[in-house]
């Protein structure tokens, strides 16, 4: 397991840029929502604490994790963002859907990545079960939004 010896929360303040010149977009699916509010609020911590401004921090809700790749399309196109943080959660379930689901937003997201000027981060967890999502989003694995903000800040800094 990768996360197993890793805490998601942990980062280097020193490494990184300040974000308060940045602009950033979260786009948020509401399914699973346990789990991906876990993750915003530790995008938006970790955005805080290094600086960003929470004027300058955009946030939009879409149904699913599918739908993420549509949202932070949009998020770019209309919002001026200098980096996009997709927050999602699939949980595997009985049916192949879990896979279908997966993939079409990891590829979707990688599409944005090529297809733009604006780093879109994959903050989306695929776990086997909700308590692997739970341990993941504020956990005792720590909190790959937080680890996901990081990687935001790191980017838009990448940019400009």
């Amino acid at each position: 397991m990768a996360t197993a010896n890793k805490n998601l929360s942990v980062y280097d303040k020193t490494s990184i840029p300040n974000a308060k010149d940045f602009r950033f977009g979260i786009v948020v699916s509401e399914w699973n929502t346990e789990v991906t509010e876990g993750l915003y609020n530790g995008a938006i911590e970790a955005l805080l604490d290094c600086g960003a401004v929470k004027e300058n921090i955009v946030r939009w809700d879409v149904p699913g994790s599918f739908e993420l790749t549509y949202g932070s399309k949009k998020m770019i196109a209309t919002n001026k963002v200098d980096a996009v943080i997709a927050i999602g959660s699939v949980i595997q379930g009985e049916t192949k859907h879990f896979d279908f689901v997966c993939s079409a937003t990891a590829q979707g997201i990688k599409d944005l990545n090529v297809l733009t000027d604006t780093p879109v981060i994959f903050c989306v967890l695929t776990d086997n079960n909700l308590q692997q999502a739970i341990d993941r989003s504020g956990g005792k694995h720590g909190n790959k939004g937080t680890e996901a903000a990081i990687a935001a800040i790191k980017m838009a800094a990448l940019g400009n």
